[in-house]
């Protein structure tokens, strides 16, 4: 079973999937965790440091190169392995930040979301934005602007593969999203189950 997770930063997306895998671990079960981050982290670190920011366009060669190796990588990773795997973050994200940024969506990441595999699940983190800003200002190791998480959240809402996401609210705390999310892949996991409704922060 192959599960995509997504959403802003400071959503917990990244918590919740290490905690699904070790979950399925701890049961007996085989399960992966592939992260297809796209060096934002990094990049928003050296920017700080240096006090420089990439404009967009520069920053999106950057990030797509990145994101389409791991994303190309990890799929061939997950082919062949036998049990539960879970992404964090695919190429949805980097069309949000696209939109997020006023760049043009382009062709070549939506040919590709139509020719890899399709996930078993697709799960969207929802937060608030102040929230995320929060959590991410706490955590110092990146730095996000409450604007940035603002237009990054619309930017995910507005994409057209947003209504095949099963949305969840991640303003709780790590327990109750977990709960959430164990609560969305066993109704996922069924055939011809009705999306539910959609959460919001």
């Amino acid at each position: 079973m192959l599960i995509v997770l997504t959403g802003i930063d400071g959503s917990g997306k990244t918590t919740a999937a290490r905690a699904l895998v070790d979950s399925a671990r701890a049961e007996g079960r085989n399960a992966l965790l592939l992260s297809n981050h796209a060096a934002r982290r990094r990049m928003s670190l050296v920017s700080e440091r240096f006090g420089w920011k990439l404009p967009p366009r520069p920053a999106d060669v950057i990030e797509t190169g990145v994101r389409l190796f791991n994303v190309l990588l990890n799929h061939a990773r997950a082919h062949k392995f036998d049990g539960l795997v879970v992404m964090d973050r695919h190429l949805h994200c980097q069309l949000a930040l696209r939109q997020a940024n006023g760049l043009v969506r382009g062709r070549l990441l939506p040919w590709l979301l139509g020719k890899l595999p399709a996930p078993d699940l697709s799960v969207h983190f929802d937060v608030d934005p102040r929230l995320a800003h929060q959590r991410v200002t706490a955590r110092g190791t990146d730095n996000e602007t409450l604007a940035d998480l603002e237009a990054f959240r619309a930017a995910y809402r507005s994409l057209p593969e947003f209504d095949d996401f099963e949305v969840v609210d991640a303003g709780g705390n790590p327990e109750q999203v977990f709960a959430q999310l164990n609560r969305v892949i066993a109704a996922g996991g069924e055939a011809a189950v009705p999306r539910p409704h959609q959460a919001t922060a």
